[in-house]
C-alpha cells in the first residue's frame, strides 16, 4: 500500500478516536500516539518496498487440488481409449477397400473371369490375415535385428486382453491385405488360382513385413512391440501412410508378376500392336473406385494412430489430390486420343490417392493439389508407356501404385511445409528405390518359382473358356450369355 493510503487510514483513525473521547479536536496525547503509529507504519512500508523491489517476498504457492491427479489420469485414459477406437474404425474403413479392389478388377475384366476375381480378392485377405498374425507382424514390428527385420512378437501371445497392441495389429493387417491384393488386378484373366494363393502367402508373410520394418519398425513401441527403428527410418525416411511401403511395394510385385506371366492371349497382335479388350462392367469399376476413395480416408487419416485434430487437414488433402488426379488424367488422355476415357479418369483419381498417401500429413492442401495433378499426368503417361512396351496390366496397377508410389514418396521432401531439403529428398529417393527394388526382385523369384513348381499361367484354352469355368466350374452370370459364349 502507498503512503497516501496510510494517511487516509490514520486520518480516519484519528477521527474515530476523537469521536470516542467526545471531543471536537484530538488531545495532544492522542495526536502524539497517532504520530508514533504512523512513523512505525512508514518504516514498515519502506521495508516492504525494498523486499518487493528485490523480489524476495515469499509468495505462497496455491495448494494442489487433491482431485487434479485423478482428473489428469482420467483424461489420459479417455484419450488412450479414443485412440484405440479410432484405429479400429480407420482399419474398418481400410478393410472396405478390399471390396473396392474387387469391384475395380471385376469391372475392368471380362465376365467369364468374375468368380475367379472374387475368389482371389476374398482369399488373399483371408490368407494375409492369418500369415500376418502368425509371422508377418513379428517380422515387421518385433525387436529389430540391425534394422533389417523383427525377431519376436509372433502370435502376440504375451499381451493382455486390454492392451492397445490389438487395435494396432488390426490397423496394420488391413494394410498388409491392401499390399497383397494390388497384384491381383494386374495379373487378372490368365493367372492360375493356386499359384496366386502361394504368392499371397509369401508377400503377406515375408515381402511386405520385411520392407515395412525398414520404414516403420519402431511404430509398435508405444503399444508394447519392439520399438527399434529400421535402417531407413533411422536415416530419416518418411512415408506417413504407405506410398512406398504399401503401394510401391505392391506395384513392384505386380510388375514382376506380369513380366513373368506375360500378356493375355489376344492382347497384342503379332506385330506388337495393342488390341483393346473391354471390361464387362465399367459402372461396377466406378463403384469400386468410390469405395477405394472412401476407404482411403481410413488409410490416410487413420495413420495418425491418434484421434486428434490433425486428421482434418489430412482428410482435405485426401480429397483434393484424387479430384485433381482424375481431372488431369481425363484432360491429358482427351488431348492425346480426342476423347475422354473413363478408365484413365478412374485411375487418375486412384493415382492421386496413392500420390498423397506418403505426404498427406506434412504438406498444405495447395501442395496436395499439385501432387494430385502430377499424379494424374503420370498415370496417363505410364499407362501409354506400358502398352507400347507390350506389358499387359489389366487394371493399371503399375501406373497407379508403383509410379505414383514413387512420386508421392518424393513429394514428402519436395513439398514439405517446413521447407525443401536436398538431403531429405535423397533419403526419400533411396527409400523408395530400396523398398520397391527389393519387392520387385523377391517377387520376381517367387513368381518364377511358382511357375516352375505349380504353374502360374493359364493355358490358351483356359483363357478362352474363362477362368470361372476352368478353375471353379461355375458361371457368374448363368442367366445371361456372354459375348465369348455367343
Amino acid at each position: 500500500m502507498t503512503t497516501l493510503r496510510l494517511s487516509y487510514i490514520f486520518a480516519a483513525l484519528a477521527f474515530l478516536t476523537t469521536v470516542h473521547l467526545g471531543a471536537q479536536t484530538p488531545s495532544a496525547e492522542v495526536e502524539k500516539k497517532i504520530d508514533q503509529i504512523i512513523q512505525k507504519l512508514d518504516v514498515a512500508e519502506e521495508k516492504l518496498d525494498v523486499l518487493v523491489q528485490s523480489k524476495t517476498v515469499p509468495i505462497a504457492e496455491p495448494e494442489a487440488t487433491p482431485a487434479a491427479a485423478p482428473v489428469a489420469a482420467g483424461i489420459a485414459a479417455i484419450q488412450e481409449n479414443l485412440n484405440a477406437v479410432w484405429m479400429i474404425l480407420a482399419g474398418a474403413l481400410v478393410f472396405v477397400m478390399q471390396a473396392g479392389f474387387a469391384l475395380v478388377e471385376l469391372g475392368f475384366a471380362r465376365a467369364k473371369n468374375s468368380i475367379n476375381i472374387v475368389m482371389k480378392n476374398f482369399l488373399d485377405f483371408c490368407i494375409a490375415a492369418l500369415v500376418f498374425f502368425l509371422l508377418g507382424f513379428g517380422l515387421m514390428f518385433g525387436h529389430s535385428w540391425i534394422g533389417i527385420v523383427g525377431t519376436d512378437g509372433f502370435w502376440l501371445s504375451s499381451h493382455g486382453p486390454e492392451e492397445s497392441i490389438w487395435a494396432f495389429w488390426f490397423f496394420q493387417v488391413v494394410f498388409a491385405g491392401t499390399a497383397c491384393t494390388i497384384v491381383s488386378g494386374a495379373m487378372a484373366e490368365r493367372t492360375k488360382f493356386v499359384g496366386y494363393l502361394v504368392y499371397a502367402v509369401m508377400l503377406s508373410g515375408i515381402v511386405y513385413p520385411l520392407c515395412g520394418h525398414w520404414a516403420w519398425g519402431s511404430f509398435a513401441g508405444a503399444y508394447g512391440g519392439g520399438g527399434e527403428s529400421g535402417w531407413l527410418e533411422a536415416m530419416g525416411f518418411r512415408d506417413f501412410a504407405g506410398s512406398t511401403v504399401v503401394h510401391a511395394c505392391g506395384g513392384a510385385c505386380a510388375l514382376a508378376g506380369i513380366l513373368i506371366i506375360g500378356p493375355r492371349d489376344g492382347r497384342f497382335g503379332k506385330d506388337g500392336s495393342p488390341r483393346f479388350i473391354a471390361g464387362h462392367n465399367i459402372p461396377l469399376a466406378a463403384l469400386g473406385v468410390f469405395l477405394l476413395w472412401f476407404g482411403w480416408y481410413g488409410f490416410n487419416c487413420g495413420s495418425t494412430l491418434t484421434g486428434t485434430g490433425t486428421i482434418g487437414r489430412i482428410a482435405v488433402n485426401t480429397t483434393v489430390a484424387p479430384a485433381a488426379g482424375a481431372v488431369l488424367a481425363m484432360v491429358s488422355m482427351w488431348f492425346l486420343q480426342g476423347r475422354p476415357d473413363v478408365g484413365i479418369t478412374l485411375n487418375g483419381a486412384l493415382g492421386g490417392l496413392v500420390g498423397i498417401t506418403a505426404c498427406c500429413a506434412n504438406i498444405t492442401p495447395g501442395s496436395g493439389l499439385v501432387v494430385g495433378m502430377v499424379a494424374g499426368l503420370l498415370t496417363t503417361v505410364a499407362t501409354i508407356a506400358l502398352e507400347r512396351l507390350q506389358i499387359d496390366d489389366v487394371v493399371g496397377a503399375v501406373p497407379v501404385h508403383l509410379v505414383n508410389g514413387w512420386w508421392g514418396t518424393l513429394a514428402v521432401a519436395l513439398f514439405d511445409e517446413k521447407g525443401f531439403n536436398a538431403h531429405d529428398l535423397g533419403v526419400q529417393a533411396l527409400g523408395t528405390a530400396a523398398i520397391s527394388g527389393t519387392a520387385f526382385g523377391i517377387c520376381l523369384g517367387i513368381f518364377k518359382m511358382v511357375d516352375l513348381v505349380v504353374g502360374l499361367r493359364a493355358t490358351k484354352e483356359e483363357q478362352l473358356d474363362g477362368l470361372d469355368f476352368s478353375e471353379h466350374s461355375a458361371n457368374a452370370y448363368p442367366d445371361f450369355s456372354t459375348t465369348e459364349q455367343a
